[in-house]
Formats: structure tokens, sequence, C-alpha cells
């Protein structure tokens, strides 16, 4: 039966993709981990227990790829509901929020090559058919996949159409008689294609029409390649698929003619989400792993866990996943409200439209999440010295499992793109009001600067929500900025547009973690403390990485007097009287060290 939604859900607010560059929102308006229902958290334990239990044991063995050892994982899992969640009670499967979907995923993403084939068959490999496929589709397939007697898997890269997914050279046409489309093409990278019985291939009817198609396993014509040797991620399958005359039922057809790139572009919105939650199970995995063994090896007479740069290491680890953490839940929690919004006899498509609001949110999870994930690996390594460099300890599986998660579901050059570029589509159909928040800041700097200290206010917080002030505010600048000088063009501008993104990414982290860690006071929750520290330390480091961003769009963007002009703003909203961040940082470190974990 459905999980019933935590108290709190009524007061989150469902607002607008991208609100949070203008919006101040309270503490009760957003979803924080904290928030989760009961019901959530016994999903969130189980599925933690089976990973810890079941997975990890079993990680050698997943990573030789020892035969029929992902298909078993994969039944086990089910088993247990998960790879049901996302499917309708009426289709066989548990119909659950968003938010137990992306704890699944959380927590079950301890073994990357598991989470890997899980993500594949329940995300990306299954959503397609819930989405777009007519009730005979439906009910042909949701059932089998619901239980994993069926594995799914999503076929659209080729090997000169990756992140340029509307080339393709796969061709369909369609039999004389009409009874069937035939499919000639190949595909790349295909996760679980060793393995998997049913899969959504996209392909160019008549080599124009860009469309969906089911193929399962056994259609005549489909051939799986081999397996690819990879740097990360060796446990799951990863093979080509081969169609040379694949005849498949003209029923078989998913979606409409010409319309595949609405399923392979809004999939990957959720497969986006998801990845941000999975990015968040594995480092906090990784960063048990590195305070363990700090508090283990002794040098020099003492745990290395005492020394000031290792524990520099642990504390920046752990403000990372809490930014990390916050968002990726703060977002799923906005979903879950929109969601919770529509009628009863809502069409799957309303759930599709409803994601896709949040999808400048996603490619921001999907971008910090993985490097973030990608920066606490490399910690653990370091921390872990020669023995992070060798097979037999995890560190050496983290560090080469991670790097896959920067160029999955879009590259990050890729979702850099999309964060700047969907935000100012808005702003230009007034769907966002940017465009006037920017005048309204450029009327303020008209007038004379205020020198009152914006740390002044000694109220928890208030220096932290200071810098967020300023950091919108030097956003909206670099923005202005940019669009006044390229207009249309700024599409072209890609390391602009890369670099605005990185400002707006850090408003939406600063910004999560503030929310969270004003809740977790007015909570007075044990770890409220440890997360004013956290968002201390990330405010300041906020400052000078968006500080950074912005002077190389402004410069980009400006010259002579104007330039001139703008870095003197720029400077006035980058002032900022630096806080102990050393002393922070070994608090931080201190309290996980204490509790051998991530404390959150």
């Amino acid at each position: 039966m459905p999980v019933s939604s935590p108290n709190s859900l009524a007061s989150i607010l469902a607002a607008p993709g991208g609100s949070f560059l203008l919006d101040n929102l309270s503490p009760a308006e957003v979803f924080t981990p904290e928030d989760l229902s009961e019901e959530q958290r016994q999903i969130a334990e189980t599925a933690d227990r089976f990973a810890r239990e079941q997975l990890l044991p079993v990680a050698a063995r997943v990573e030789a790829k020892e035969s029929g050892l992902m298909r078993a994982l994969l039944a086990q899992a089910a088993e247990l509901g998960f790879t049901a969640v996302d499917i309708p009670e009426q289709y066989g499967g548990l119909g659950l929020d968003k938010v137990t979907s992306a704890l699944v995923a959380d927590h079950l993403s301890v073994l990357a090559s598991f989470s890997t084939s899980f993500g594949a068959h329940t995300g990306i490999g299954t959503l397609p058919i819930l989405w777009y496929g007519t009730e005979e589709q439906k009910q042909r397939y949701l059932p089998k996949l619901a239980t994993a007697e069926w594995v799914a898997a999503y076929a659209l890269s080729e090997s000169t159409s990756g992140s340029d997914a509307m080339n393709i050279r796969t061709r369909a046409t369609l039999s004389p008689d009409g009874s069937e489309y035939i499919l000639n093409g190949e595909k790349m990278w295909i996760t679980n294609a060793g393995f998997a019985d049913l899969f959504t291939v996209f392909a160019k009817l008549d080599g124009e029409k860009f469309s969906a198609f089911l193929v399962e396993r056994t259609a005549p014509g489909l051939t799986i390649g081999k397996e690819e040797h990879k740097l990360g991620i060796r446990g799951s399958s990863t093979c080509p698929l081969i169609l040379a005359d694949c005849r498949i039922p003209a029923a078989n057809l998913l979606g409409e003619v010409g319309k595949g790139h609405h399923i392979a572009f809004n999939i990957l919105n959720v497969g986006r989400f998801k990845l941000g939650a999975a990015c968040v199970g594995g480092a906090r995995l990784a960063l048990e792993e590195s305070i363990r063994y700090a508090k283990d090896r002794v040098a020099f007479g003492k745990p290395i866990a005492s020394f000031g740069l290792i524990q520099r290491k642990i504390a920046r680890s752990a403000i990372h996943l809490f930014a990390a953490e916050s968002m990726a839940y703060r977002t799923i929690g906005m979903m879950d409200a929109s969601l919770a919004a529509l009628p009863a006899d809502a069409l799957p498509r309303d759930t599709q439209k409803r994601i896709e609001e949040y999808a400048v949110e996603c490619s921001i999870l999907k971008v910090f999440g993985s490097e973030m994930l990608g920066l606490v690996a490399d910690e653990l390594v370091q921390i872990m010295g020669g023995y992070g460099y060798v097979e037999d300890y995890p560190a050496e599986r983290f560090y080469r499992d991670a790097r896959i998660n920067r160029i999955f579901e879009g590259t990050n050059e890729i979702n850099r793109m999309i964060v700047t570029g969907w935000l100012m589509k808005r702003a230009i159909s007034g769907q966002l009001p940017l465009l006037a928040a920017i005048r309204r800041l450029m009327d303020e700097l008209m007038q004379p600067p205020s020198f009152d200290s914006a740390s002044a206010d000694d109220a928890p917080l208030a220096r932290e929500a200071a810098i967020l002030a300023s950091l919108r505010k030097i956003t909206l600048v670099a923005a202005g900025a940019a669009s006044e000088r390229f207009m249309a063009a700024l599409a072209d501008q890609q390391e602009v547009m890369a670099d605005l993104s990185d400002c707006i990414s850090a408003v939406f982290a600063l910004d999560s973690s503030l929310l969270r860690a004003r809740k977790l006071a007015s909570n007075h929750a044990p770890n409220a403390a440890l997360a004013q520290h956290i968002c201390a330390v990330f405010a300041e480091e906020s400052l000078a990485s968006v500080e950074s961003s912005a002077r190389r769009v402004l410069a980009a963007s400006n010259e002579g007097d104007a330039l001139t002009t703008r870095m003197a703003v720029l400077r006035r909203f980058a002032k900022s009287t630096p806080i102990d961040s050393v002393a922070l940082s070994r608090q931080i470190a201190q309290i996980c060290i204490d509790a051998g974990k991530y404390r959150f």
C-alpha cells in the first residue's frame, strides 16, 4: 500500500522550478530528510540493511561479473518491493511517492555496480512504458518489471551521438503490410544489455522522425555485443546492441511517431534526481570508510584522525554531502507536493509534466551530486594513502566507480548548459521574473551603498543568510551582463553558460543547506549546531567560488568603463569578513569522528 505522507508535507511549497534564485522560503516550506514519515524511515532502514548485508559481502563477486549474480540480486531486491516502488498498484507495483523512491535509490547505492543496474531497470528502463505506453503495453510489461521477472534497459546512445542524442543513425521502417517495424543500427554503452529482457530503443522512422520502440530480447535481428571492460562499475553489464533488420510488432511503437525526443529527455529528468540521491548514498558510505580508517591508522604515535589536514578532508566531505543531501530531498519534496495536488484520475503524463517543472533542479542535483561524490571518494583515497590505491581495499573501487556519474544522464557539461539555458528561456518567456529582478537590482545599485555590517546581526545563521543574499545579487549581476552582451547568442558562449550555472547551483546549494539548518535549529535537534557550523564554512566557500565564476562572466561580457563599474559592484557584494573556518572545520570533523559516520 502507498506510503503515507509525513504530516509536514502539507506545508511543503511546490515552488515553481528555478524560483530559488529569487524567492526566500521559510524552513517549514521545504522538505528535508528530517521530515520523513515513520513508514519512509522503515523503508530506508530496510534498504540500508539489504545493501550492507546482501550487497557489500558479495562486492568482489559482483565486480567479477559472476554469471547470474546481478539478476539474483535484483530478484532479492524485488522480493522487498524495491523494484516496484514507482509502478502503480494496478500494474503490480506499490505506487509510492518520489521521496520514497529516492530513499531506495539513496540507500541501495553503496555498491555502484548494483546501483547502476538497479537504476537502469527501475528508472530509465521502466518509466518510459509507465509514462508513454499504451494500456496493452503497460499490462504486458509492467507487472514483469515490477517483480524483476524481466529486466529493462534503455538504448539511446550511439558511437556518434552521446550528448547529441538527436543525431542518432539507427533507422526504422514500417513493413509494407503495416504489421512490423524493421530497425537497423547499433546502440552503445547500454546498461543491463547482457541480461535485459526488454529495451526501449530510439530510432528515426524513415530516417527523419525520432521515435521510440519496445524491443524484446528475443526479437529476430537483435544481437547483443560483447561486454565492455570499463574503468569503474565493472560489475554492471554494458554492451552494444546490434539491430540488423530487427523486426518488432507495429504495436511496439512507444508513444507517438516523431515524438521520441519527449520520451528521451523527460525520462532523463528522473534519472538525474535519482542519480543525485544515489550519489548521496555512495558518499555517505565513503565518508564512513574515511572516518573508520582515520581512527584506526596510527602515525607518529597517534591516530591520523587527530591531524588537522585529515580533519579538513573529513569536514569538507561532510559539508558537501550535507549540501547535496539537502538539495536532493528539497527538490523531491517539491515534486511530491506538486504531485499531491493532481486529481485521482490524472494521467501518467501529468506526473511527467510536474517533474519536468523541476528540470533545472534535477540538473543541479546531478552535477553537484556527482562532483561531490568524486570529491569524497578522492579524499578517501588520500586519507588511506597507499592502501587507497590497492584493489584489496574499497577506496580504489569507490574512486573508479565515482567517475562515471559525471558522464551518466547527460554529461555535467551538458547539464550546466541546461541549467542556464532553461532559466534564461523561462525568463524571456515571462514564466520566471528573472529579468524584472535584474532590473530591480540595477536600480538598487544606483543608490548609495550601505555600510552596515551584514554580520552585525548575531542571530544564528544571520551571516550566512546575508552571504546567500549576496550570492543571489552577484548571480543576477552576472546573468544581466551576459544577457545584455550576448542576447540570443548566449547559448553559443559555453564557458559563460557554465560559469553562470555554477553561480546558480551555489545559490541553490547554500539556500537548501541554510533552510535545513534553520529547521533543525527550530526543532532543537541534537545536530543543529553541527548544521550551523557546516553552513558557516559552506557559505564562506560558496562566496569565494561564486565571486571567481562571476569575475570570468563579467570579463567576458564587458570591457572598459562598463567592466570597471560592474567589477566594483561585484566587490561590493562579495565583501565579507572571514570566519575562522579552520576551527569550525575541526569541530565538524570531530563530531563526525566521534560518531564514526556522517552525523545526519
